[in-house]
């Protein structure tokens, strides 16, 4: 059982969390590695790939792929994760998503940060769901404390395969979040309330 604990920071998002939560219980149980995938995966995920295998690399598809332990979603504007990307990373512009990794001896998994904000762009400029693209955007996160990397290209083209199975997995399973945006003028006409983080337990 994981701790989930989901934060939405953006003004105009809707977010179903039990349907986040549910989605990515499913990944959980379903999502393995590839035998492909293991040469560019990092070398903690190998390792765990071939633990988790009985130590024969063949049934790499047997391993969990992310880590045990909590794990947290936040969802953020994009000048909040360019702040994040500006303090951590020493770069103030702004991306789509931000991983931290956890620390298994401690029972946390990581963080992943996501841009709604860039996720609207693309999905304009593109004509892709919105729904989809940030439901890419945390996937893309989750892989990432999974081990897979997208600094070469032939590891972002392991990881892109890798998101489209985990896309396809939630489509089958009709799990796909279905994130979505309130009006500009429904926005403007509230009173901003605080920020919530909510903790899910996902099973």
């Amino acid at each position: 059982m994981r701790e989930l604990t989901i934060s939405n920071r953006h003004p105009r998002l809707r977010l179903d969390r039990r349907a986040l939560a549910r989605a990515l219980a499913h990944l959980d149980a379903h999502f393995r590695f590839t035998p492909a995938d293991l040469p560019t995966l990092s070398p903690a995920a190998r390792r765990r790939a071939i633990r988790h295998s009985s130590l024969d690399i063949r049934h790499s598809d047997k391993a969990p792929a992310v880590p045990a332990g909590s794990l947290s979603v936040s969802f953020l504007t994009d000048p909040a994760l360019a702040k994040l990307h500006a303090d951590f990373l020493d770069d103030p512009t702004t991306t789509d998503v931000i991983t931290f990794e956890g620390d298994e001896s401690i029972g946390h998994a990581g963080d992943v940060c996501v841009s709604v904000d860039t996720a609207l762009a693309y999905s304009k400029t593109h004509d892709i769901p919105f729904a989809e693209e940030l439901a890419r955007y945390v996937i893309h996160g989750w892989l990432h404390l999974a081990g897979y990397d997208d600094l070469q290209p032939r590891k972002k083209r392991r990881m892109r395969a890798a998101e489209d199975r985990a896309l396809k997995l939630l489509r089958a399973a009709d799990l796909l979040p279905p994130f979505s945006l309130k009006p500009r003028s429904l926005t403007r006409s509230r009173s901003r309330s605080p920020a919530r983080s909510r903790a899910v337990r996902v099973s």
